[in-house]
This record gives structure tokens, sequence and C-alpha cells, in this order.
């Protein structure tokens, strides 16, 4: 099981103001419960207490990075059991060092090269690995409401090994019914498996993302949820704009719409407040022919008191969602995303 720790996440420097303490004081994993989303693992979800999930691993490399941390005083990254991913701490970006529409994200970056123990030779390591973070404004005690961390690389001929996080602190306060929109930033990492020679690099993400909720349908125990992952835009490692478009003879990258899916039957959210369905994207080529582009999943976690004015609750969560990547023959993309949402 992985063990999943963030101390002092990135709130202290860019988001909010922290006191450096762990936001995360229970993080052993206990399995698979029932109700936990498929494809990630954590513990027993309830509307009153706080909820860790993080991804399984799986046969594409996900779910390996364990123990994430944070050290607020040297603004510092660090993870556990990814191989020639540094023996340092991960620092914070050089070309890419915030990601969203409002910068709303942190990004890192392993070291590059580790001296041998013996001679002190240069030990060169698996590039790139990079880490994003977010963290709510909010808090409960001392402790960031909200937070998520997704580390992933590109040195791989396929995706890789890597790994993500996302939890709530404290409980849920749901109506009984209504509506309610939620709205922020956006932030993914792309890799990509290349075909046999080629290592399949990494590329960033940002877009605009709305999420909203019908408490009242389509059952009495599960809400109805819509969203939309849009304006969305790509760089590359260096932080340079990839071309975008729906020409892949031109070398451009598609990025439409991301579309959330709603299930008409049991709904997208439970009474303890976790989000849990399918995405798809499409876009039309130049010949005029519509092609589903994107598939994947969402998963999310309510926190806070939606009742109350003051407060309005907020939404953490994670995207993963896959593609053949039309500007290279045989290459499949894979983009983690991750995103904090207020009212």
């Amino acid at each position: 099981m992985n063990k999943i720790l963030i101390s002092s996440l990135i709130g202290c420097i860019a988001l909010a103001g922290c006191d450096g303490e762990n936001p995360f004081t229970d993080n052993e994993p206990t399995g698979a419960e029932e109700g936990i989303p498929e494809g990630v693992d954590g513990n027993a979800p309830t509307p009153t207490n706080a909820i860790v999930r993080y991804e399984e691993r799986n046969d594409s490399g996900g779910g390996y990075a364990e123990d994430f941390n944070y050290d607020a005083a040297t603004d510092t990254f660090t993870v556990d059991n990814l191989a020639f991913d540094g023996e340092g701490p991960y620092t914070r970006g050089v070309a890419v060092s915030d990601l969203g529409p409002t910068d709303a994200y942190a990004v890192y970056d392993a070291e590059v090269v580790v001296p041998d123990f013996l001679d002190g030779e240069p030990v060169t390591q698996i590039l790139p690995y990079r880490a994003i973070v977010g963290v709510s404004p909010n808090t409960v005690g001392t402790d960031p409401r909200t937070s998520f961390a997704i580390v992933r690389t590109g040195g791989y001929r396929d995706y890789g090994f890597g790994g993500f996080v996302y939890e709530r602190e404290g409980g849920v306060v749901m109506p009984n019914s209504g509506q309610a929109l939620f709205e922020g930033d956006y932030a993914g990492i792309r890799i990509f498996n290349g075909p046999d020679g080629t290592l399949g690099g990494l590329e960033f993400t940002e877009a605009d993302i709305r999420i909203q909720v019908d408490f009242d349908d389509p059952t009495d125990g599960q809400g109805g949820v819509d969203g939309n992952i849009y304006n969305r835009i790509a760089f590359d490692i260096n932080g340079d704009p990839v071309l975008l478009g729906n020409d892949a003879e031109a070398g451009e990258l598609p990025l439409p719409p991301i579309a959330f899916v709603l299930n008409g039957e049991i709904g997208n959210i439970n009474a303890s407040g976790e989000l849990n369905g399918d995405l798809i994207s499409s876009y039309t080529d130049p010949d005029g022919n519509t092609e589903v582009y994107e598939t994947g999943t969402y998963y999310g976690i309510l926190a806070g008191d939606t009742t109350d004015a003051a407060d309005g609750g907020e939404i953490v969560g994670i995207i993963v969602i896959e593609s053949q990547d039309p500007r290279f023959d045989g290459v499949t993309a894979q983009e983690t995303g991750g995103f904090i949402l207020l009212r």
C-alpha cells in the first residue's frame, strides 16, 4: 500500500497562509473500501470525515509514487519510490514554475544528475520528472481544506512511473435540494506512450474548469454532476506554447473542451461528497469529420459547508484522460490534471 503524506504544502507560499504543520495527519491507506471509485484507493468515506484518495497501482506505471512531502521553509517537494528521480528534493520549476490561468498551482522539477556516492561522477537521472501541487486557500484548523499533487515523467518509452493524491480535511455539509456552480483553474501533465525506441516526452496543460452539481436528481442519495474543461492550452517542457488546432499534418495538437458525462441513472456524487464519472472530448477534422478524441475519468471530493453563503464549499479533484496523438504515428497521450474549485 502507498503511504501518502503531503506536509506543509505550497499554500504557505502562493495560495494561503500556513504555519508549517502537516495538513494530512492520517495518511496510512486502509485499502479499497466499498464505495471508493475504481482507479483510486484510500480510506472509507463519510460526510463528516477527512478523505484521502491516491492512484491505485496499474499496468501503465501509475500509483507508484509514495510519501509526498513539501518543505515550506525551502519551497521544495519530495516523493519516494520512483527510481532515478534524484536523491534530493524537487525544486520550484525553472522553465515552468506555475500553472493555471491564474497561476493557481505550483510546479516542481526533479534533479537532473546525482553524484556517484564513491567517486562523485554524475549519474544521469530519468528525465524529466515533474510535480504539480495545488492547495486550497481555505483551512480546517491550521490545515488546508483540500489539496492535490501529481507526479509524472516523460523519460520512458511508455507512460513511466508516477502517481497522484487528492484529499479533503474535515467533512462536508450538503443541501437537501438545489444546484451549485464551482469554478477555477485546471492544470495537467501530458505524457506519452511512444513507438519502439522513442522516448515519450512531457507537456503541460492549463485551462478553465466549471463543475455544476444538481443535489436533487437523479436520486435521493446520488446527485448529478455536469462539467466542462475549456480554453485549454499546452506548453512544452521549456514552457513554450504548443501549436494548437485540428490539422495533424501541420503538427497541431487538438485540445478541445472536455465534457463530464452525466450518469442519469444513479448520478455522479454520493452522500459523502465524492464525485466520479467519465470524460469525453471530440473535434472536427479539416475534412469536416467529427472524431472522438479523448476518453477518461474524473475523481473529486466536495468539502466545506455548501449551505453557508459565507463558505459555499469547494471541490478538489483529479482527471486522467487518454488519446491518440494525431501529430505522431502510433503515439498515445495520457493527461493527468488537478483542480480546486470555489463558488
